[in-house]
Parts: C-alpha cells; sequence; structure tokens
C-alpha cells in the first residue's frame, strides 16, 4: 500500500522513510512561514538511531505552486491518507509553533479514531491549544504591509537571510499559516494518552513561558517543560534536537517501551 501511494507521501515528506529497521520515526512539523528546511540539521544532532522525518505543508519550497491549506480539518484529512501507513509502527512528533498545533490536533484525530499515538509529543514555541492567540486578529488584518508582518513575528533575526528579499512572498504563506493555526485552536482539547514535552524560548518575544507550560493540560502521562535559550526560533539551535534524541531514547529503553513490530499500543479513552 505504500508503495502504491509513494507519490502522495512524498509530498508531505521531504525524505522517504526507510520500511522496518529498528530506527523510531520522528515527524517533524515546521513553523508557520517555514518549511522542511527548518529540520536540515536535525537528524545529525537527535542521533542515527532516530530518522527524522520532516513534514512540508503545501504552499513553500518544492510544493510552492500548491495551494495553501487553511482549513485544519482538510489537513489533518490528507496528513491521515497520506501518512497513516507509516504510523502502525513506533513514532513520534515534534512540532513547533504553527508546527505544534498540527502535531497535536494530528495525534488527537489519530487517538478518537482508535488508532496509535506517537511514543511522545514534543512541541516548541506556541502556546497550549486551549488559549487564544493574542497575535491573530492583529495579523490577520489585510491591511497590514508585509513588512510589518514579518517584523511583527520576530523582527528580521527571525527569518533566514535568503528569504529577506522575498517578504512579499514570505507575507502570503505567513497569512496562509496563520489561518491555518486559528482554525487549529477553534475546536476542544482533548488530553493524550501519550507523554507531552514542552519547551519555551527564553527570549521568544511571541509566547511566554507560562503559555507553553499551559501544555500541561494537554496529557494524561507524563509532562515535562523545559525553557531554552533563543528566541521564537531556537528550533534551529542545537539543545531541542538533541533533547529530544535522548527523550525518545529514554522512552525506548524504559518499562514497558515499545519495540518496532510490537502490538499498537491501546488509544485509551479521550476524557
Amino acid at each position: 500500500m505504500l508503495q502504491r501511494r509513494g507519490a502522495r507521501v512524498q509530498r508531505y515528506l521531504a525524505i522517504r522513510p526507510t520500511p522496518g529497521g529498528d530506527r523510531i520515526r520522528l515527524f517533524c512539523f515546521h513553523h508557520a512561514g517555514g518549511g522542511a528546511l527548518t529540520f536540515a540539521g536535525w537528524q545529525r544532532r537527535v542521533g542515527a538511531d532516530v530518522s527524522v522525518l520532516p513534514v512540508r505543508l503545501p504552499g513553500r519550497e518544492t510544493r510552492r505552486t500548491e495551494e495553501h491549506i487553511t482549513d485544519g480539518a482538510r489537513l489533518l484529512d490528507e496528513l491521515q491518507h497520506d501518512l497513516g501507513d507509516l504510523l502502525d509502527e513506533p513514532h513520534a512528533f515534534y512540532g513547533h509553533s504553527l508546527g505544534a498545533l498540527v502535531a497535536y490536533r494530528f495525534a488527537q484525530a489519530r487517538v478518537r479514531a482508535g488508532q496509535r499515538p506517537p511514543q511522545l509529543l514534543t512541541v516548541g514555541a506556541c502556546a497550549a491549544p486551549q488559549l487564544p492567540s493574542p497575535l491573530v486578529k492583529t495579523l490577520l488584518n489585510p491591511g497590514l504591509p508585509d513588512e510589518e508582518l514579518v517584523l511583527a513575528l520576530g523582527g528580521r533575526d527571525g527569518i533566514p537571510a535568503p528569504l529577506r528579499s522575498r517578504v512579499g512572498r514570505l507575507g502570503a504563506v505567513l497569512r496562509a499559516d496563520l489561518r491555518l493555526a486559528h482554525s487549529l485552536r477553534a475546536t476542544p482539547v482533548t488530553p493524550l494518552p501519550c507523554p507531552l514535552d514542552a519547551y519555551a524560548g527564553a527570549d521568544d518575544p511571541l509566547v511566554s513561558a507560562s503559555e507553553v507550560h499551559a501544555w500541561k493540560h494537554c496529557t494524561t502521562a507524563r509532562f515535562r517543560f523545559r525553557t531554552v535559550h533563543g528566541t521564537h526560533f531556537f528550533v534551529r539551535g542545537r539543545d531541542v534536537p538533541g533533547a529530544v534524541g535522548e527523550a525518545l531514547r529514554s522512552l525506548a529503553t524504559g518499562p514497558g517501551a515499545a519495540r518496532p513490530g510490537a502490538a499498537p499500543h491501546p488509544a485509551g479513552r479521550p476524557t
């Protein structure tokens, strides 16, 4: 089945996963305005025993000619259709900013359907989904110039140098992604039955540590919170990928650890 749908799977994954093997799959979801290249250095930093699989949303990078998705339900349906076959074995999610909402809602939808949850959900630089986003109304103002939109989202230091000359195109992607984020916040929160780690940037001008810490209400399992060096875009640093790799190795060797090929975990009953 994976081979038959390989073309669709490759649309969302920047790297085609190796079938089988003993490496846990870490699906990484990028921030608003970002893409799969956000996680370019993660494989080296996470470790060889984890397979890093960046997820690329439409409207950017190799998918820049495709229509942006602004409806959360549509995105979750596409992710399930394209990636569902790859989630039968042990896997984990990392989501940064917008990507945290995507990863959480995707895991939530799978649990509700009685499917296997991730071994670990890790989120970064994102207010918990039950909280309102104070930036949405301002940043979705169609009269806000692209330059001001980019500056509002972390300033010039938050935008990679190669993209600063293409503020207009980046502004269109950001607006679409912010609409998607607003859609993903519009449904009730259901705690997940898997461990959840949350990271906040010490100098993040967009999201406070307390807003990130509120993710503790999104799991019925173990919750851990950590503040790391950096602004909203600390995802490009070294601290978090190394910590995610260590967390996954700890889960893999701890009591009750799942191994590739083992029976799926029970999804549990949403509360």
